[in-house]
Parts: C-alpha cells; structure tokens; sequence
C-alpha cells in the first residue's frame, strides 16, 4: 500500500488547530462564532441533563407497570411524553445551530481558501507543479466536508464526554461490575476496530482524487462537445474515461472489502450491547436485589455510557474519511505555501520609467533546465514597436511569460511598467462567462468608462454585429460559444483600446487573423498611441514593426532595426533592486 502524499502528523494536526484558532480571532466572525458555539454547548449539557431525566423517569414507569400502579402509571407516561417532548424541542435547535456555525465557518475558510489560491498567482504555480490533483475540489468539496464533519466529530466528543460523567455514577449505582465490563469492552473494541480498519484512510484519501480525475474527465467533454464531434475522437475519450471509472471502482471495491470486515465486527459488537446490561442486571432482580425498572434503567445508562466510549467503533469510517480530507487539505495548504518562485528573474515595477527592459535575462525550461534565453540585455521604451522570432517556439513563451510574472526558472532582471500599463494577449483570449461590459472593463473601470466609447469601440473594430448578438452590453453568455475565434481575438484587442496602456505583448495574433487584420489592429494601436511587442512567425510582415528581435536555438540573440530609430524616444537605466515582486 502506498503512503499518504501527506501523512497525518503531529504537524497536520497542529495546522488544523491553528485553522480553529483562526476563525476565532477574526474578528468579522469572531463574535457570531463563539455565540453558536456556545449556545451548541449549553444545549449539548441540557441533552444530557434531559437523558439522565429520562432514564430515572423511564425506570419508575417500568417500575409502576411491573407493581399494576394506574396512578403511578399515568403520571409517569405524562412525564416521560414531558420529558420527550423537551428534549425534541432542544434536540432540533441543537441541530439548527450546528448547521448555522457549519456554514460559517466553511464560508469563511472557502473565502481565505480562495484568497490564497489566486492571490499572488498561486493557482498558476500548483498548476505548473502539479504535484496536487484536483485543487478546485479540494478547495469545494473537501472544505465542506471538514467545516461539517468538524463540528459533528468535536460536538460528539464533547457529547461523549458530558455523556461518561453523566451516566458514570448512575451505572455505578446499579452495579460497578457492569461500569467494569462497559469500559473494557469499548476498549477491546476501539483497539480491534482499528486494526481491521486502518487500510480506509489511505483508501479514502485515494477515492476522493479518483473521483474528481473522472468527473474532470466528463466537464472536459461537455466543454468540447464541438471539436470532440468535428474530430470523431469519440473512441479514445471513451477508453480515457473508462480507464478512470475502472480506477475509482476498484479503489472503491477495496474500501467495500474491508468495510465488509469491519461490518462482521462492528454489527455483532453493537448487537452485544443489547444483552450485555441484562446479563449483569437481571440475576440481580431474580435474587430480589433489584427492581424491574432497574434493568431497563441499566440498559439505558450502558447504552449511552458504551455509545460514548466506543466512538472510535461506531464512527471508524466517518473517521478515516474525514482523515482523508484533512490530509489533502493540509497538501493544498503545504502545496500553496510552496507555490513562490525564489529562483526566478527578479520583476521591477517602475511607475515613471515608460519602457520594457531585460537586464542579463536568462530563461530556462523548468523540467530539463534547456537554456531558452541567454543573457538577454535589451530596453524597450514607449513608442517601440518590435517583432520577436523565435526559431524554438518555447524560447518566445518563455520571454512572453517572464515579462508576465508567470516564469519561474531564470535569472536576470526585468523592468517593467506597473500591471495596469502592459497587458499581455495570449493566443488564446480568454474570455470569462460575464456580460460583455465585465468582459471588456476591470472592476474599476465600470463606473468610468461610459457605453458609447465601449460602443465606438466595438464597431471601430468591426465587432458592432457582435453587439447586436450579444443583445447588448449587460447580456450574460458563454462568450466562446457565441463568437468565432476571430471575433474573440478582437474582443480582446477591444480591451486593450479601453484600458489604453503603455504597452501590450501580443502572443501570434496572426494565427486566429488574417495578415490584412493583424495589420489593421496594429494601426489601430500605433493611433492610439500603444505600444506593441509581438511574437509572431517567419511569414509576419515586418513592415508594422521598427525593430526585430530574433532568438536562436541555442538561447542567443540579436536585435535589428527595421527602420531609423526615432530621436524621441527615451531609453531610462534600470533601477536599483527594490522588493521583489514574485
């Protein structure tokens, strides 16, 4: 059997108390959260309180009906339906402020959860290392299945324990033989539970990622029903999917297995339960020793005393599956406390200085450490206008996504404006579900850009039929579903005339445009004043550009003018290093 990819540890378990302490000195939840917790405790002592009640109620009303006393009869059936009554009143707010506390505590550590995963572009890393499957799962079903398997298992054990104290001494008073035999046989129990049950955690840990991995696998095919269909690769996505339907189903028949012999033990343990009381009691009430109320009132007590300490028994499964998720949790936790580039090109921001520069940039590949760029000392100011040509096409993505933040494995420095004045257009645009005003503005620029400029826009770059589709500015839709590649890419040029930044690094436009739109956009830029850098290919006419910048496939490069250099422009020497930013 395989080892957990995070073993429960002393430290796992030091991580999840600190997430509880956490909750409690934040102070937006602060307040709300230690009220329901407290209201949880002062109705979980008055659960007990209201079970030892029942069970001194229960036995003088066996015991009136043994003597054939009517008075006495009725007057404890009224009390015990009193009794009953009570206790589903307390019982249902119990359970109403477990759930209130469930859902704030996981909204609270979904929200952290997330500002951790895209915060400092973290979700980018643990997606480039890929050592942890399925974070957007972990982040959704794991944090609910803690948030409310915590509060069960926490609230049980404090239940457990009132319980011991509670029905200790009455189980005492009717035979310290049978408190004896209740606590040797709920530890006989917890230890042989655990033997036979040990294999579920890792069995657990497994199922939820195999589960996931072939739930991913059916999302991928509804968001490809088009290509899918286009290319007939029915056959291999089928195969692909059930390869991962045999893996879950036969995790899941290994967790089926020992579940089977934790059954054969677990059912007949409980089944002990019952009679076990009986045995000790009833000889007691044969020999005259007794009253007959005494043995349901043993029952009773032995019930809820064993119920107490054999959680371990009765609760193996719930266990070793919540310990599953606090073991992955703690991997996404450790995996995006990892997620930090320290071997990185060190990133300056510059609010003043108005260009692109690299200082003695080298990138490398992350996995075989291939030289991409080597010594790449070169500055950009605005107003430049250059084409790079990379004869290894990984050379140009890396340069693109260093310039980004977004390469982890180089040296060097790089100077840049700050994010609001280079944006980047990948091949690809993306385009999030939204209404195409969140599409084409940041958050804040909602208020500040008015719809006849985004209007103009549009139709400036020939996307007014778009509009019309699109039924308006402050429509929803699955944009790629709607709009070809072409529109997309426009949309996204579109974007970039709205945010008017200083520069933009265009990723092979003309892959998704023709030469004679590739052309026309970057007139379009060059009137409003942007200035462009563009990986493009051999064919790219180089007419729209001033310089050309070539890297070989040994990493060196060379830059060549296309026309003179314009005397305006002014190159500023990079500063001093500062505070890194990645």
């Amino acid at each position: 059997m395989t080892l957990l990819r995070t073993p429960i540890s002393r430290a796992t378990w030091l991580r999840f108390l600190d997430m509880l302490k956490d909750i409690v000195s934040d102070p937006a939840v602060r307040a709300q959260a230690i009220s329901l917790f407290a209201g949880l405790i002062a109705l979980l002592v008055l659960v007990n309180v209201l079970n030892v009640v029942n069970s001194y109620v229960g036995r003088d009303f066996m015991t009136a009906v043994e003597r054939r006393d009517p008075s006495s009869f009725w007057f404890y059936a009224a009390l015990y339906i009193a009794v009953f009554g009570v206790s589903t009143l307390v019982a249902v707010y119990y359970r109403y402020f477990e759930e209130r506390l469930g859902l704030l505590w996981r909204k609270w550590l979904t929200h952290r959860a997330i500002d951790n995963y895209l915060g400092d572009r973290t979700y980018f890393r643990l997606h480039q290392a890929g050592d942890v499957p399925n974070p957007d799962q972990r982040i959704s079903e794991d944090i609910r299945a803690l948030t409310a398997t915590t509060l069960s298992f926490v609230l049980m054990f404090l239940n457990a324990t009132f319980t011991v104290i509670a029905f200790s001494g009455v189980l005492w008073s009717i035979s310290p033989q049978l408190f004896l035999v209740a606590v040797a046989y709920a530890t006989l129990g917890s230890a042989v539970t655990v033997l036979i049950g040990r294999r579920l955690v890792q069995l657990n840990y497994d199922q939820l990622d195999k589960e996931a991995n072939f739930r991913a696998r059916l999302v991928h095919v509804r968001e490809n029903v088009d290509s899918i269909a286009l290319l007939r690769r029915e056959g291999r996505l089928k195969a692909r999917l059930l390869s991962r339907l045999d893996a879950l189903t036969d995790n899941f028949r290994n967790i089926i297995d020992v579940n089977r012999n934790l059954g054969f033990f677990t059912t007949g343990y409980n089944y002990m339960i019952q009679i076990i009381p009986a045995l000790v009691v009833a000889p007691l009430f044969i020999a005259g020793n007794a009253e007959f109320g005494v043995i349901t009132q043993s029952a009773m007590a032995f019930g809820h005393l064993l119920g107490a300490f054999s959680i371990i028994v009765t609760q193996f499964q719930s266990i070793s599956n919540y310990t599953a998720v606090i073991a992955r949790l703690a991997s996404l936790r450790e995996a995006m406390d990892r997620a930090r580039a320290p071997n990185a090109p060190h990133i300056a921001q510059c609010d003043v200085c108005a260009q692109v520069a690299y200082e003695r940039l080298t990138l490398t590949g992350p996995r075989d450490g291939r030289t991409l760029v080597r010594d790449l000392t070169l500055a950009l100011p605005v107003g430049t206008r250059l084409l790079i040509r990379a004869q290894d096409e990984a050379a140009g993505q890396a340069l693109f996504r260093a310039t980004a933040d977004l390469w982890d494995s180089g040296d060097g420095r790089i100077l840049r404006p700050k994010p609001q004045d280079i944006l980047f257009l990948p091949e690809r645009p993306y385009l999030p579900p939204g209404t195409l005003r969140e599409v084409l503005l940041r958050t804040d620029q909602i208020d500040k850009i008015p719809t006849d400029r985004i209007e103009r826009t549009l139709r400036e770059l020939g996307l007014g039929p778009a509009l019309s589709r699109a039924g308006g500015l402050d429509t929803e839709h699955q944009w790629s579903e709607i709009l070809s590649l072409g529109d997309q890419q426009l949309l996204a040029f579109s974007r970039v005339l709205l945010a008017t930044p200083e520069f933009v690094f265009l990723d092979h436009p003309s892959r998704a445009l023709s030469e004679f739109q590739v052309g026309g956009l970057l007139q379009v830029l060059r009137n409003h004043m942007i200035s462009y850098l563009t990986l493009g290919q051999a064919d790219d006419d180089p007419a729209d550009y001033d310089q050309l910048l070539e890297i070989a496939a040994d990493g060196t490069w060379r830059l060549m003018p296309l026309r003179e250099p314009d005397p305006t422009l002014v190159v500023v020497p990079i500063p001093a290093p500062t505070s890194p930013s990645s």
